[in-house]
């Protein structure tokens, strides 16, 4: 979840969106072809992509944003009750970036909802609940675009399916960034991610861009759109796997 306070600049480019009913449906053959055409080409022109009827129910998503912000406006104090644990393999729970950093955003992390690193916050009420269904909605999405790119990619029959079968380490993690001053309008690094697939939804406020051609194209937020971003992983798989 991404929240970035800061204008967003409208352009003449922008990422596609798929929409991805038919492959719910199984019903619409033209729809389920042209979603197919238009995450081949994203792959290859922009390494992200949005998504809409994506099964991820909209009141669900309001809610995490909702709940996220209601959590990041408590005093810094209450927030540090939920700092990670020293053993946890990434920073589950609360986090704040260093002041000395160039990234300037605080954070909540967590993995799975049976997972033992996990440290939600108890308040506000029903965000525990919010989240952890955020998740299995979000994995079950996530496993419908592994198949869907594994076949745009011509990778073999569930190859990402068996090379991702460790679903240990997936994580959600809760953003805030701070607002622009007059000296500093950075909520994080230019950076590409390190996985396999990313998803992102944004509040109102926006903020997020995209790197084409080296152009930034802002991601203009869209009520009930989830943007997809593939990661390093699937550009090493497709580079090495793939004839050209």
């Amino acid at each position: 979840m991404l929240q970035k306070p800061e204008a967003i600049i409208m352009s003449i480019d922008s990422i596609p969106t798929v929409d991805l009913s038919p492959f719910f449906t199984n019903s619409d053959e033209n729809g389920h072809k042209k979603a197919i055409e238009i995450i081949k080409e994203a792959c290859s022109e922009y390494g992200f992509f949005q998504i809409v009827n994506h099964g991820v129910p909209l009141d669900l998503m309001s809610q995490a944003i909702q709940l996220s912000k209601t959590f990041f406006a408590f005093p810094y104090e209450e927030k540090l009750k939920y700092s990670p644990g020293s053993d946890a393999p990434l920073p589950a729970g609360y986090s704040k970036q260093p002041d000395n950093s160039p990234d300037k955003n605080e954070y909540l992390l967590m993995f799975q909802p049976q997972s033992d690193f996990n440290v939600l916050p108890s308040s506000p009420p029903d965000f525990r609940d919010v989240v952890e269904e955020m998740f299995t909605c979000f994995r079950k999405t996530g496993e419908l675009i592994e198949k869907i790119l594994n076949d745009c990619l011509g990778l073999p029959p569930d190859f990402l399916k068996e090379y991702n079968q460790d679903r240990s380490w997936d994580f959600m993690v809760a953003l805030r960034y701070f607002p622009a001053t007059e000296t500093e309008n950075n909520g994080i690094t230019e950076h590409e991610d390190g996985n396999c697939v990313t998803f992102v939804i944004q509040d109102e406020v926006g903020g997020l861009e995209v790197k084409k051609d080296g152009n930034w194209i802002p991601v203009v937020p869209t009520q009930g759109t989830i943007v997809v971003n593939l990661g390093d992983v699937i550009q090493v798989i497709k580079a090495h796997l793939i004839p050209i």
